[in-house]
């Protein structure tokens, strides 16, 4: 049984570049394939930067008690801390992909940097949440770097070893990850939440030199892909210039091309923006259900008509932000859903487990941002030790295996933080555990996307699945922070009444965590039926 293809599925006529359904996801021969010297060079720069970003992110996280009382706002409205930087990453990543495919890897690369460095900065002189809001939302469209990183790192490493890139990718966002943790308590406890800002203006500004200098993947595309579509297209080049001297028509298609989907865009952010808004406002509802309503309902319905909007906008547009037809194929929708509930359980987890550790006993642990880095660090460091494990795994067994695997250890852990986290110890046992499982389903999911997707399409197929993550991510802390609102215990602090989550409300989160991993075996096992129903070996 054929796979629901896109418009611009390749043939089995095709090179190599683009695998067929019968190699797509299985183990490879692949002792006789050499990945470059500069292909590792491109990989270690680029990790640098994936290192970056997720230093910046983690540093923060213990820290996000100490904003909640400096702005003093209320928890929903805290996670929008975490939420405007991952909604303009969302609306910005298809559009970079798209931009990427046009003029150039590296130069899209090096202007969004440039971008994010601003936004570091101006997160650093935040005077109130609203200021905070807009430098996060900038700092917000360094996350569409990433989908060009993993499309250059498919041009540069051999199909065989793509998922060996990916994973050591995978493990330098825990390095980060570690770093920022071990680091990020440090400072804050110390020098305050604004310093774990301006100690990424440096990192930035040396990354964005080093790309600008040594990395040379394209010029208006990259080198490799220009060369194979050279090779490829020689035949039809020739007999085109046979027919037509003046290539008119492909001028025009050029020119459409080249267009951005800024309607498609538009909807996209106001459908997102507007479900997160529900979110954070459903705290309204048990204290006043009337001005519940008149809050909630425009948003609610300004949601639906927006979704409804994007979807025929993307439908009739020649050059959508999101390809539909591609998003639909049978293999990467399944994956992509696996990667939305993965970003949604991991920032949910992310907005949670700070406010857990730093609030006042009975309810949390009373510690400091420091021990709060501390008990958050085993996460990191499995994932880093376990990253690019899970890429050497993924390539002599496939993709599918691990997916599945991972997604009931992702379970298994969350099951665990629902029933076992009255320590700090088994916090950190918990999150451990739960960071093997992820990677393995992440990259797993990852690589199934990127060999399913034709090459020439690679920066709008991984803008999507980027999308797809980051939208799950923006929606959990929104949730979390959601429940942490509506549910809330009375303590006296040196006297002074004060409400903080209550017990009920973590609960919630990691029930809902549990349902969302159970979810994604789901979608893991859907996936390996319409793989084994496409008779491809070797997967069972």
């Amino acid at each position: 049984m054929e796979p629901s293809s896109p418009p611009h599925k390749h043939s089995e006529n095709n090179d190599s570049n683009n695998p067929s359904p019968s190699n797509m996801y299985t183990s490879l021969p692949s002792n006789s394939v050499k990945i470059s010297s500069y292909a590792w060079k491109v990989l270690a720069v680029l990790s640098c930067i994936a290192t970056m970003v997720m230093y910046a992110e983690t540093m923060l996280i213990p820290a996000i008690p100490d904003l909640i009382k400096y702005f003093h706002v209320s928890y929903s409205m805290s996670s929008w801390i975490l939420t405007a930087y991952l909604v303009s990453g969302a609306v910005m990543t298809p559009i970079a992909g798209k931009l990427s495919d046009i003029y150039g890897r590296k130069k899209i690369l090096l202007i969004i940097m440039v971008i994010y460095a601003v936004g570091v900065s101006l997160s650093g002189f935040a005077a109130n949440i609203y200021f905070m809001l807009i430098a996060r939302a900038i700092q917000g469209i360094g996350m569409s770097m990433f989908p060009i990183a993993f499309g250059i790192v498919r041009d540069q490493f051999p199909r065989e070893k793509i998922s060996i890139g990916q994973g050591i990718i995978t493990s330098m966002f825990a390095s980060g990850a570690v770093i920022g943790l071990a680091v990020g308590g440090i400072i804050v406890q110390n020098y305050g939440w604004r310093a774990t800002f301006f100690t990424i203006i440096p990192i930035a500004i040396a990354l964005l030199l080093i790309i600008r200098r040594f990395i040379n993947v394209d010029d208006g595309g990259d080198q490799q892909q220009q060369q194979g579509q050279k090779q490829s297209q020689i035949v039809e080049d020739k007999n085109i210039r046979e027919t037509k001297r003046k290539n008119n028509e492909n001028i025009i298609d050029k020119k459409s091309a080249n267009q951005i989907d800024i309607k498609g865009a538009i909807t996209l952010a106001t459908m997102v923006t507007s479900f997160l808004l529900v979110l954070t406002f459903i705290e309204t509802s048990d204290n006043n259900t009337n001005s519940s309503t008149q809050i909630l309902v425009p948003f609610l319905l300004l949601g639906i008509v927006s979704f409804v909007l994007f979807v025929v906008i993307e439908k009739r547009a020649k050059h959508p932000l999101v390809d539909f037809k591609l998003m639909l194929n049978k293999s990467i929708l399944p994956a992509n859903l696996i990667i939305m509930l993965v970003g949604l359980s991991m920032f949910m987890i992310f907005q949670t487990i700070p406010i857990l550790i730093r609030n006042p006993g009975p309810i949390g642990f009373g510690e400091d941002a420091i021990n709060t880095g501390k008990v958050q660090l085993p996460f990191a460091i499995i994932l880093l030790i376990f990253g690019p494990t899970s890429g050497f795994i993924i390539s002599k067994l496939g993709s599918l295996k691990p997916i599945i695997l991972g997604a009931f250890i992702t379970a298994a852990a969350f099951i665990g933080l629902l029933l076992f986290h009255s320590t700090e110890l088994l916090v950190s046992i918990n999150l451990a555990i739960l960071s093997t499982g992820l990677s393995l389903t992440s990259v797993g999911a990852m690589n199934v996307i990127i060999l399913s997707t034709p090459r020439q399409f690679t920066g709008v197929s991984l803008g999507m699945s980027t999308l797809m993550r980051i939208i799950g991510s923006a929606v959990g802390p929104a949730l979390a922070g959601m429940y942490m609102q509506t549910h809330q215990s009375l303590l006296h602090i040196n006297g002074i009444a004060q409400y903080f989550p209550s017990p009920g409300s973590f609960n919630l989160i990691f029930f809902s965590a549990v349902v969302l991993s159970v979810g994604s075996i789901v979608l893991a096992i859907i996936l390996r039926q319409r793989v084994l129903k496409m008779a491809i070996p070797n997967l069972a």
